[in-house]
């Protein structure tokens, strides 16, 4: 698991500052009901209070940026290896358990 860092400040009642490692964010309501403007869209959050139950959902989403392919063909062929050499392992794991399994 890796390190998280989160922080909330509140400024004024209903208005609160939100601090992680990631980046900032702002979020405005109540107990119940509140709505976050950062970075990655808006997100609108309704609970029932002292529960800890909610449900969050995006209203909105920044526009895409448009970047390159952060792959190239020998990183490609270098997953596809592996993948078919996992699969070839387990063919014959499976293989030799159901030979075993045949002669007792």
């Amino acid at each position: 698991m890796g390190f998280r860092f989160s922080r909330r400040i509140s400024l004024f009642k209903g208005l609160r500052l939100n601090l992680s490692k990631t980046g900032t964010s702002v979020s405005v309501g109540g107990r119940g009901a509140w709505l976050t403007f950062g970075k990655k869209g808006t997100r609108a959050t309704v609970g029932i209070p002292g529960t800890g139950m909610s449900w969050s959902e995006k209203i909105d989403s920044p526009a895409p940026q448009q970047s390159t392919p952060s792959f190239s063909i020998l990183a490609l062929l270098v997953q596809l290896i592996s993948i078919a050499s996992i699969l070839l392992l387990s063919g014959i794991f499976i293989y030799a358990l159901f030979i075993t399994a045949s002669k007792q």
